[in-house]
């Protein structure tokens, strides 16, 4: 099969011990996913999560660095690598038109200190996101989640 590659800025917000996060429902069940989405061609990656975040949130964000690379293989048309930078909370948008993700259903702020049995997905980046806020080492590379992983909740 042939498939693309697509590239998708992600946005980790922390503010007081949690995250920002996106809260899905599916039908079935409920979960979280980081804000962001797909880069478009000639877009740099830091414009992109603030273009991201600000559609799916109505939230402004000053981007600083690249935390964390993770890829998906499975499960949707494409080859997904997500590209995870660090963003700090400037604030609402007034009367943001927003643009959702398709099954959105709100957000949550998730507290980072139980990150690691929460709904947040993909679950490889829990630990490292943990870790990362009590200044212990981490991966930046997270590799591929694939669909029938077994979830990871140390």
């Amino acid at each position: 099969m042939d498939r693309q590659i697509r590239t998708s800025a992600k946005a980790l917000i922390i503010r007081d011990g949690s995250m920002l996060a996106i809260r899905l429902h599916d039908g079935s069940e409920t979960f979280h996913i980081m804000p962001g989405g797909g880069q478009e061609a000639g877009e740099p990656l830091p414009e992109a999560v603030a273009r991201e975040v600000a559609e799916e949130l109505g939230v402004r964000v000053r981007v600083g660095d690249l935390a964390f690379v993770i890829e998906g293989t499975q499960g949707e048309a494409f080859h997904r690598v997500d590209l995870v930078f660090r963003c700090e909370y400037l604030g609402e948008i007034e009367q943001a038109e927003l643009h959702g993700d398709t099954n959105q259903v709100g957000f949550d702020w998730l507290d980072i200190a139980a990150l690691n049995r929460s709904t947040l997905y993909p679950s490889k980046l829990r630990r490292p996101i943990m870790n990362l806020l009590e200044g212990k080492p981490y991966p930046a590379y997270l590799g591929v989640e694939n669909i029938g992983d077994p979830e990871e909740i140390d």
